[in-house]
């Protein structure tokens, strides 16, 4: 069995600030080489970075061992284009924002995705959820007991998410479990962890680096 990972890059930070977050460095190391180095010796056979083609030249610069293409102009798009270029039997996506994923985690993932062929890794919501009308009249408390949070990697049998891509090709999904999820596949949970948080903006990078540290 083949297993491809694709780490999304192609964002432009813009809630972040003026630099980009995955070239941002804890420790003197960027964002996006701890995630990188998370998926090294868990038996990945290639590693495929979908990028801004604005960073491109710096990754190239920073990365060995990977495989670094352009991504889209959407999420969406910049899978697909991972997914062209993929070579492999089951394939992990995960976001190139978040450094702290475990190779415990990653190693769940792959055990799982070859026995239910479409998984995501995610958390047990904690907080208390409330529907919010456009006024900002409270609604109603929704039961906490059945939700979850999405995080990634999320991962799937090869041709099951190529099928998924081209069929929603064009559409404006930001999680690849969603549109699985609205061709009628059954996706499969993952136990995530807390400290696999994604960093969107400046607060969040501080927080990576005090669960990196640990």
């Amino acid at each position: 069995m083949k297993f491809n990972v694709i780490i999304t890059a192609g964002g432009t930070s813009s809630r972040y600030g003026n630099t980009n977050k995955l070239l941002e460095k804890i420790n003197g190391k960027e964002v996006i080489k701890y995630t990188v180095e998370a998926f090294l010796n868990c038996g990945i056979d290639e590693i495929i970075i979908c990028a801004n083609k604005a960073i491109i030249p710096e990754l190239n610069s920073i990365l060995n061992g990977v495989r670094i293409i352009e991504g889209g102009k959407t999420r969406q798009e910049s899978v697909y284009n991972g997914l062209i270029a993929a070579n492999c039997d089951y394939v992990l996506i995960h976001d190139g924002a978040r450094p702290v994923i475990s190779r415990e985690i990653i190693k769940n993932t792959m055990n799982t995705v070859v026995e239910k062929k479409a998984v995501s890794v995610m958390t047990k919501t904690v907080d208390t959820i409330k529907e919010v009308d456009e006024n900002g009249k409270i609604i109603k408390t929704i039961d906490r007991s059945k939700l979850y949070n999405t995080q990634t990697p999320q991962a799937f049998e090869y041709n099951l998410i190529k099928e998924v891509h081209e069929k929603l090709k064009g559409q404006s999904f930001t999680d690849d479990a969603g549109m699985a999820e609205a061709l009628g596949y059954d996706v499969y949970m993952v136990e995530g962890d807390y400290k696999n948080i994604k960093v969107t903006t400046k607060p969040d990078l501080t927080i990576a680096g005090v669960y990196l540290n640990e």
